[in-house]
């Protein structure tokens, strides 16, 4: 009996001290599994800081004028996150900033028109950060409300050159365009067709920028010029065009005809990774919030 007993007592202790070890067992497997976690998460985490603490140096963007309010405000944004990185936008013109892209002399090249076959053959990629409308405009006390993209080319060709000829007043047009190196002037010209109409007419006012478009035109009764949504504001009115108005909703649909890109040109080979950094930041939802802001239409 008393050896029954003890083969009892000796079985519940065995037991008890196996399901003790596996518990131990379990708890310890549970705690270094936790550990492990939290070690991958804290890597993690070390990890993408040392990443965004790694990003230092200058990014040089020459380009579109038509971008510059977009940009701006990015840059300022971009900058408060990296304040190691320093990021110098000059306004020169689409094609200069391409150029430069080519020639490597900046970081990226600021496009407000697409990328022609032969600078694509230099190696560049066209990344689009956002779209955007051309406005044509006209002095607020102008009694025209809408232009003909045909209208437009003879306009700027010099065939129209008389606003009673459009039904206005008896006043000679003042056409203000763009210089050479824009991006918005070669938009503008290919979309209304100008080089077909027999091309730009001596007689335009030539004006760097869209900002000098929108002065020349808030400061002439009979002018007529082209500017990017971003310059519609209260000192100019823009026309419809083909009986449509120049708003982003319509420029989306494609409805609205005078449209065009604005992208980023760069070298793979040349792209630096804070440059990289800023091309990929330009299409979250905060930077794309600064295109509404000022009239662009953002990424879908």
């Amino acid at each position: 009996m008393k050896l029954k007993k003890l083969l009892a007592f000796g079985l519940i202790m065995s037991m008890t001290l196996g399901f003790t070890a596996c518990s131990s067992k379990e708890s310890n497997t549970d705690k270094d599994s936790a550990t492990n976690e939290q070690g991958t998460t804290e890597e993690t985490s070390d990890d993408a800081g040392n990443e965004s603490e790694n990003l230092a140096g200058t990014v040089v963007i020459t380009g579109s004028t038509s971008v510059e309010k977009i940009l701006l405000d990015m840059i300022d944004e971009f900058q408060a996150i990296h304040p190691d990185v320093k990021i110098n936008y000059t306004g020169t013109g689409s094609s200069a900033g391409i150029q430069d892209a080519i020639d490597g002399v900046n970081s990226l090249g600021a496009s407000s028109r697409e990328l022609k076959e032969e600078e694509l053959s230099q190696g560049l990629t066209a990344d689009p950060f956002a779209y955007d409308g051309i406005a044509v405009v006209v002095h607020p006390s102008n009694d025209i409300k809408d232009v003909s993209l045909e209208d437009l080319a003879k306009i700027y060709s010099g065939q129209i050159t008389n606003w009673k000829e459009l039904g206005g007043k008896d006043t000679e047009i003042v056409a203000v365009s763009r210089e050479g190196a824009s991006g918005t002037k070669s938009a503008f010209e290919e979309l209304i067709g100008l080089e077909d109409a027999g091309g730009l007419t001596e007689s335009a006012t030539v004006v760097e920028g869209n900002g000098n478009v929108q002065t020349s035109v808030a400061g002439n009764e009979n002018a007529i010029g082209y500017v990017s949504f971003s310059f519609i504001d209260d000192t100019v009115k823009a026309l419809t065009v083909g009986g449509v108005e120049a708003n982003p909703e319509n420029a989306k649909s494609s409805d609205y005809k005078l449209s065009r890109p604005f992208l980023f040109a760069y070298k793979e080979d040349n792209l630096t990774p804070e440059a990289k950094a800023f091309v990929e930041f330009s299409k979250t939802e905060d930077a794309q919030a600064y295109v509404e802001e000022h009239g662009g239409i953002k990424l879908d």
